[in-house]
């Protein structure tokens, strides 16, 4: 039997359903340097890799940056609350109590911690990696380096959870062991192309794995 030494979630797609903060807030940035914005539904999947890299190819390299900050304008004061947790993540988290528990996301870290504390679960992680608002750590790989590092966990015995590609390469380019979710924003096609050793259905089959052992 298996037991991991960290379990290492990634927030958007996997603990939260962050589709209309992320989107309009897109929409909102592209409206707001003239270009058309596509529907919301046309956009998912600009959830879940870096920001920036979304938007270069949204609106191109020299707009891009500006195209960050509007976005951010309209999140950090609306977009971070049009949120809402997938069905039992609270019980998830709870059931998990035992195991040091990680957050790692490409968001900046300081929008990532205040919707842990608006969704009242923060007090269940030892702490949360993010991405800096320069832009620095966005990349999936660099990310769980820096988290492992300071975690002070070992790879071959720490999990890493996501619902996108980046969560899963990020992981095996780190050593860790990669577990997708598929009730979030990647398909099942792309968590194994990426090379996840394990794709649930739900929060409650991702539990119950952990709890068991692989």
């Amino acid at each position: 039997m298996f037991e991991a030494e960290a379990v290492y979630f990634d927030l958007d797609g996997t603990l939260t359903d962050p589709k209309p903060g992320i989107t309009r807030s897109i929409r909102y940035a592209m409206e707001r340097i003239g270009r058309e914005a596509p529907h919301e539904d046309i956009l998912t999947w600009c959830i879940g890799p870096p920001l920036r890299a979304s938007f270069v190819t949204l609106v191109g390299e020299a707009d891009a940056d500006q195209a960050v900050k509007l976005y951010r304008e309209r999140f950090a004061e609306t977009g971070l609350y049009e949120n809402a947790l997938y069905p039992n993540i609270p019980e998830l988290l709870a059931s998990l109590s035992g195991s040091p528990l990680y957050l790692a996301t490409s968001k900046p870290q300081i929008f990532a911690e205040r919707i842990l504390e608006h969704f009242e679960i923060g007090h269940h992680f030892k702490a949360v990696f993010g991405s800096e608002l320069d832009g620095q750590r966005a990349d999936k790989t660099e990310l769980l380096a820096h988290a492992l590092s300071n975690a002070g966990t070992s790879p071959s015995r720490s999990i890493m959870i996501g619902d996108r590609e980046h969560d899963i390469r990020g992981a095996r380019a780190n050593d860790m062991m990669a577990w997708g979710v598929s009730y979030g924003y990647g398909s099942e096609t792309e968590l194994r192309k990426a090379g996840a050793t394990r794709i649930f259905g739900s929060p409650g089959e991702v539990g119950a794995a952990l709890r068991q052992g692989l």
